[in-house]
């Protein structure tokens, strides 16, 4: 298949005793609960420069728009094939997730036509609490489980900003390559200032 183990001793050895991993079915308070951990977990202090404490406003304008973006892509019965993927301590305390949804995958570029349709992940986000303990891989083994073994496909792909390098070595150990690289992508980027801007950046496609 196209999958590598997932597991470096490493990533055994730390992980936190009896977590649970499994998808929250489209259910709207585990996707709101989802939404508020991830900004603390992916937005603050994100890579690039983003500000490690946010302002009210920020956090308020990025609740609305993550819960809405999680909503869309994962809960109704028009979504497709979409999963958010959670993992909990035995206590329910929320450590990490991931999105995993079948969508058209360019050629080259972000903006360039659609080359084939396949699970495409986004949306990994680890909590501060737990990193380095192989949460992380354990998200990307369900989700490789599930697309897999449930949606019989072979390939997932991702995309990963080029200067968000734990992630991508990460993603390079566990056994994924580079496509392209899109050098004219943009994200939002939470401020100093107390705003949200919007930050160039070189988007990876991975496979």
């Amino acid at each position: 298949d196209g999958f590598a183990a997932p597991f470096g001793i490493g990533a055994l050895l730390f992980q936190p005793k009896g977590l649970v991993t499994k998808s929250a079915e489209g259910s709207v308070p585990a996707l709101l609960e989802a939404s508020n951990f991830f900004i603390d977990a992916f937005w603050v202090g994100k890579v690039g420069g983003g500000a490690k404490e946010l302002s009210d406003k920020q956090r308020r304008t990025l609740s609305q728009t993550q819960f809405y973006e999680f909503r869309s892509r994962y809960a109704g019965a028009g979504r497709g094939q979409s999963e958010l993927v959670v993992c909990r301590t035995p206590t329910g305390e929320m450590t990490g997730c991931a999105g995993i949804e079948v969508s058209g995958i360019p050629n080259k570029s972000l903006q360039s036509p659609i080359a084939t349709t396949a699970p495409l992940m986004s949306n990994l986000a680890v909590s501060r609490n737990f990193r380095r303990k192989g949460i992380a891989e354990k998200l990307v083994a369900e989700v490789e489980r599930m697309v897999q073994y449930e949606w019989g496909f072979n390939d997932c792909y991702l995309y990963v900003e080029e200067r968000n390098k734990p992630a991508v070595k990460l993603y390079q150990k566990l056994g994924y390559k580079k496509l392209w690289v899109d050098r004219d992508a943009t994200t939002l980027l939470p401020s100093t200032n107390g705003k949200l801007q919007n930050s160039s950046t070189n988007i990876v496609c991975m496979r």
